[in-house]
């Protein structure tokens, strides 16, 4: 066994553990860790695939973005744990059923096209020196995969619109500011001029 196929190993025991975890601990924080740990594991095996500009790219904007926001957001909201953890036990059933039923789609989906076991997948060829992984991505990307990557676009843009639209309620009892009416306010508007007539002091 080379060094490779030992880090391999490690890396994703540590991705499956933490990934588990992730699913399984009560506390959103603890689960936001672990979530953390499962983008770092994942990627250390995009290095050994020699994709060092996905790697990047996934420790940068989920580790360093997303993630940090989403422990932002947990660690804000002061979440009421005691309603998670009574809803724990009523859903594992259905939980572990689905959870098979995704085991046995994968395992079919592998024997079906006669691959399965280390020898299946062997470690790829090493990249020669002046090979540009990022120039790869990119004409991969915008080349075979263009309808599939524009796909994608629309449909995470039709998803943010949506996430807007859902949590966006106009409330009667709050106060809403109009800057256009704040900028187009003159003198006469915020100030009033009384003519008042002088008294003598006696």
């Amino acid at each position: 066994m080379t060094v490779i196929e030992i880090l391999f190993y490690l890396f994703s025991a540590v991705l499956v553990a933490a990934a588990g975890m992730v699913i399984t601990v009560r506390n959103p924080v603890y689960a936001a860790l672990f979530l953390v740990l499962t983008f770092f594991s994942a990627a250390a095996l995009w290095m050994l695939l020699e994709a060092e500009f996905l790697a990047i790219v996934l420790v940068l904007v989920y580790v360093g973005a997303v993630m940090v926001l989403f422990l932002f957001v947990v660690m804000m909201l002061d979440v009421n744990l005691t309603p998670l953890k009574e809803g724990f036990t009523r859903y594992l059933p259905v939980g572990l059923l689905v959870a098979l039923a995704m085991l046995a789609e994968l395992m079919i989906a592998l024997w079906s096209r006669g691959k399965l076991g280390v020898d299946a997948f062997p470690v790829p060829a090493p990249n020669p020196q002046d090979y540009n992984n990022t120039k790869a991505v990119g004409e991969w990307l915008f080349s075979k995969y263009l309808w599939p990557f524009e796909i994608a676009g629309i449909v995470l843009l039709v998803a943010i619109i949506a996430a807007i639209s859902l949590t966006l309620r106009k409330r009667s009892e709050t106060k809403y500011q109009n800057p256009a009416r704040q900028v187009r306010v003159q003198r006469k508007d915020r100030i009033r001029l009384v003519d008042m007539a002088a008294e003598d002091e006696q």
